[in-house]
């Protein structure tokens, strides 16, 4: 994900959540200057996890934002794409995953991509949340994502971030219009993924069931916005626990 905040222009439906992200941003950069930085170094410092075994018994494409990347996690071998190659070390992992991008950006990942992958992991949506990309706009740009990632992979996973509202980055109001417009993400999603006949990895929930929130200094990271190594590995246990990986063996 990409700090925050966008510059410009906005529909006026969309005024009241600019209104209440700019009232927020001035208390923000008052009192945590700082986890921008962080962020930015963070960024700046992460490298997407790769695996070119020999023989690979699978093929795995990982695309989209810098929870592909692994940006907060200590080493490439935390976050979420390493947990994957560390427990099958045969299946080769491409990722060309970059900080910053949206799907739109995913989309162009997912274009210069090759076929014949067995998964296509799909890790976005957060910069879509916080530079508050319409959602008329941002429903064809997840529809263009799945159709080329089924072109590209026998399966395809839509994994989106959890609740950006909950992440300590953010303090009311912002929190509150991120939480909002996180949920309509994952409603997007759900809905695109059903449809379109793709599995979809739930990681939003309740603030009194996060583990982000209950757990927040263990599994955020130094930012307080994106994953740390730990906040990786949980989400690992969600994206095996909900069939993620089902389907593919050793």
């Amino acid at each position: 994900m990409k700090p925050p905040f966008p510059t410009c222009a906005v529909p006026s439906h969309r005024v009241a959540t600019v209104v209440a992200i700019a009232t927020g941003a001035l208390v923000l950069t008052a009192c945590a200057p700082w986890r921008m930085w962080t962020a930015a170094d963070l960024a700046r410092d992460a490298q997407p996890y790769t695996a070119q075994p020999v023989e690979p018994v699978r093929r795995v494409l990982v695309v989209g934002d810098s929870t592909a990347v692994g940006t907060g996690a200590s080493i490439p071998l935390e976050s979420l794409p390493g947990r994957i190659g560390q427990d099958h070390p045969q299946w080769r992992i491409d990722n060309p995953a970059a900080n910053g991008a949206r799907y739109a950006d995913v989309a162009a990942q997912l274009e210069r991509a090759s076929t014949g992958y067995d998964l296509v992991l799909v890790l976005a949506g957060g910069n879509d949340v916080i530079r508050l990309t319409a959602l008329d706009t941002l429903r064809p740009q997840i529809e263009q994502v799945v159709t080329l990632a089924r072109q590209k992979g026998q399966h395809v996973v839509l994994m989106p971030c959890g609740n950006v509202g909950h992440a300590p980055f953010f303090i009311p109001p912002v929190s509150w219009a991120m939480s909002r417009r996180s949920e309509s993400l994952h409603t997007m999603v759900k809905g695109i993924a059903a449809t379109r006949q793709v599995r979809y990895v739930r990681l939003l929930k309740p603030r009194n069931e996060d583990p982000f929130v209950a757990r927040s200094k263990t599994l955020n990271a130094a930012d307080g916005l994106h994953p740390s190594s730990a906040g990786y590995q949980e989400w690992y246990r969600e994206l095996v626990a909900q069939g993620g990986l089902a389907g593919l063996g050793e």
